[in-house]
């Protein structure tokens, strides 16, 4: 009854929109449910005050980020032709298989214009010679292809992630890139030799073009390297962070913390209606990032400091601040540090507001929070990311 036909020809085999055959009312249906019960299960929480999920305008070609990987170890499906080249693929890891990529041929989540660049790589490469990276010989030059578009601005970031820096091999695929595609603003070289499976390299060359790529989000503009964290999904990062603004409640006399902050984003927001914001990032170029973007958009009331919020509080770095009077949260995947977790409601806070994109570690953290003087008066599930299990949740609690 609720299923629907399937766009993507990887369906089967990528594992990454595991939800596509699935009605879209549907899957925020099942996601609302999952929340639900992962905070009754893990967080003790009977009963919660849920809001409407926020639903996505976009449910296709939404990703602003893309990375495919390149490899010689390609993995073959049944219905592809004897003689297909075993030797390349340009894609996705194959689910629990670290040695196997997926050639994929189009991808119905970013944008059409990013399907184009990738299939026009694959033929450069091959035309070039350029030989891909083998992740059991660690031989082999081409590592990743990550694509960055900025959908309220048109600008478009292309990062090639290579195993040793070679300008000679290089050039000629950024010249067939560049020549086919005018609409790159940036290409950047990502040299990574260290032996880790992701796409950070240790040091990067400018290539073409700007320097970052620019994208915008309400009356903000945001410069985008290569490396920085930004939401993946631009049209709904600005309804997560007015979600976390209605939390907040704020009326302008307010300190805040922005905990995690990353790159600035939400602290920026909360800035235009705060007394003053504090951020605080473990990563020094996010930080770096996030003090640039403040300058950028003329916003001289928020402050960012590097700081490994495992521990960072409670050595008694707190004296240094002033009494924040909302606490906003937005940690990785992995959730608050059990220290962090504990010693958040030292802050004495009136409001804290939870933004997550695991709703496990969330209903884990918000126990501690629970049982340490703060209520839980309203989550909000955002999606993010239509045609996977994934969503971002906000939690706002009181002090009681």
């Amino acid at each position: 009854r609720y299923e629907m036909d399937i766009k993507c020809n990887h369906f089967h085999d990528c594992g990454g929109c595991t939800f596509q055959n699935l009605e879209y009312s549907k899957q925020t249906m099942i996601k609302e449910i999952q929340v639900k019960d992962i905070f009754n299960r893990i967080g003790g929480f009977k009963v919660i005050n849920c809001e409407p999920i926020v639903v996505c305008d976009e449910i296709f070609h939404y990703r602003n980020k893309m990375e495919f990987t390149f490899s010689n170890n390609r993995w073959v499906l049944p219905d592809e032709p004897e003689d297909v080249n075993k030797d390349f693929a340009l894609g996705m890891h194959i689910p629990k298989r670290w040695d196997k990529i997926l050639n994929i041929d189009r991808c119905h989540i970013m944008p059409e214009l990013g399907n184009e660049i990738l299939t026009k790589v694959k033929s450069l490469v091959q035309e070039l010679g350029l030989k891909p990276y083998n992740q059991k010989t660690h031989n082999g030059f081409l590592r990743y292809l990550m694509m960055r578009f900025g959908v309220n601005t048109g600008e478009l970031l292309v990062n090639l992630v290579t195993a040793y820096e070679n300008a000679d091999i290089l050039n000629p695929l950024v010249n067939g890139l560049t020549k086919a595609f005018p609409q790159i603003t940036t290409i950047v070289n990502n040299i990574k030799t260290k032996k880790a499976d992701n796409a950070f390299g240790e040091y990067e060359l400018h290539l073409h073009g700007k320097p970052a790529l620019e994208e915008k989000l309400g009356n903000l503009t945001f410069e985008i390297s290569a490396n920085s964290f930004f939401q993946t999904n631009t049209l709904m990062a600005e309804k997560l962070y007015q979600t976390a603004l209605k939390g907040a409640e704020l009326t302008g006399k307010e300190v805040v913390f922005d905990l995690y902050c990353g790159t600035g984003s939400i602290s920026l927001f909360l800035a235009q209606k705060a007394k003053e914001v504090h951020g605080f990032e473990v990563i020094v170029s996010a930080v770096e990032d996030a003090t640039r973007n403040a300058v950028r958009n003329g916003i001289g009331n928020v402050k960012f400091h590097v700081a490994n919020l495992d521990n960072f509080f409670k050595f008694g770095k707190i004296k240094k601040y002033p009494k924040p009077d909302v606490v906003v949260v937005d940690p990785p995947r992995a959730g608050m540090h059990k220290s962090m977790s504990s010693y958040l409601p030292r802050f004495e806070a009136e409001k804290i507001v939870y933004v997550s994109c695991n709703p496990t570690t969330q209903a884990r953290d918000s126990e501690i929070l629970q049982r340490k003087g703060y209520d839980l008066k309203r989550l909000t599930m955002v999606d993010m990311f239509p045609h996977t299990p994934h969503v971002e949740t906000v939690g706002i609690f009181h002090k009681k």
